[in-house]
């Protein structure tokens, strides 16, 4: 495993004597070289130079939960009773799941790295070392599944307009977990939900975003799909404590009027970010595959497809969307 402590030596992207290193670490500089070859292999890139020793070119935005604590607003501060950050685990999902007996509502789990990150329909989401964002909120809900409904599209909305805030426009949503960027995949976000189908529901809240991957390491090869990073999407450089704040911050705003609203209230928002308004698509599920014109959402989340002059709705599960060609906006 990676020495934590290295890593926060390493993060100002200088160079550091593989010497020094061991030194600060009471490691040999064998022991020093196995852990720059273990940081590779987590997506990070590294530089050795004889007589200089190693380097993170690109450093390192490691993340501080006292830093974050710091920059949430006042309601999500109030909100927010529990949070934990591991630099390595399973996936946070999992990490909130094993706690849910101690934290049922505000509680958020932080991770550098997933080493068993999930998508949707059983997908593994993959990142590299501490350039991503990979977090989970429980949240807790009264009123059953039914009080769910567009849950997840509420929280697409809620990081688009996270990232709206930091600057970072052009962002769209792919019903129902998937947020875009000129049709490629820059998030996604996964639900599980814990309790009572009909009464008291704690339910995590994950979500993955791409904020800087490197397109050469292994991890990026094994992604079976277009992406981006906001990286590549932005000339700033991204500060990750201000963002997961900020994500926070309007996330737990907006599910404070969800729990009372509804996903009614944000449907309008939803639609005006809808990657597909009024675009051909094609809706594939195990059993069949339709296409039609998809018209958005209604005030349950479900997709609507117009087909013969008729509108259809369909809920999620394991429906997947994919555009067609022709379109009609």
């Amino acid at each position: 495993m990676i020495d934590l402590a290295l890593l926060k030596i390493l993060a100002d992207g200088k160079f550091h004597s593989g010497t020094s290193l061991g030194k600060e670490l009471g490691l040999g500089r064998s022991a020093v070289w196995k852990q720059m070859k273990a940081i590779e292999s987590y997506g990070v890139e590294v530089f050795s130079v004889r007589g200089r020793g190693y380097r993170l070119p690109k450093g390192l935005d490691l993340l501080d939960v006292e830093h974050v604590r710091g920059l949430l607003s006042a309601q999500a501060k109030s909100q927010l009773e529990h949070i934990e950050l591991n630099t390595f685990t399973d996936s946070t999902n999992l990490m909130a799941l094993r706690n849910i007996d101690q934290w049922r509502h505000g509680a958020l789990y932080v991770t550098e790295y997933q080493q068993a990150g999930r998508g949707r329909r059983g997908r593994t989401w993959v990142g590299s070392l501490a350039t991503n964002l990979y977090f989970s909120l429980m949240w807790k809900f009264s009123g059953g599944a039914v009080a769910l409904q567009g849950l997840s599209l509420l929280v697409g909305v809620s990081v688009i307009e996270a990232l709206s805030e930091v600057g970072i426009k052009g962002v769209e949503l792919k019903w129902p977990n998937d947020l875009l960027f000129k049709g490629r995949k820059l998030a996604g976000i996964l639900l599980e939900m814990q309790g009572d189908a009909s009464g008291e529901v704690s339910v995590v809240i994950g979500i993955g975003i791409n904020v800087l991957m490197s397109e050469s390491s292994k991890q990026a090869s094994q992604i079976d799909q277009p992406w981006v990073d906001l990286a590549s999407i932005t000339d700033r450089k991204i500060d990750r404590n201000k963002l997961l704040a900020v994500i926070l911050s309007r996330l737990i705003e907006n599910l404070n009027v969800f729990s009372t609203q509804g996903f009614s209230a944000f449907i309008d928002r939803w639609m005006a970010v809808h990657a597909y308004q009024d675009s051909y698509v094609k809706l594939i599920s195990p059993n069949s595959e339709i296409e039609g014109i998809c018209r958005g959402v209604n005030e349950q989340g479900a997709l609507l497809l117009e087909r013969f002059g008729q509108i259809e709705a369909h809920h999620g599960g394991e429906i997947s969307v994919r555009a067609l060609e022709a379109h009609v906006k």
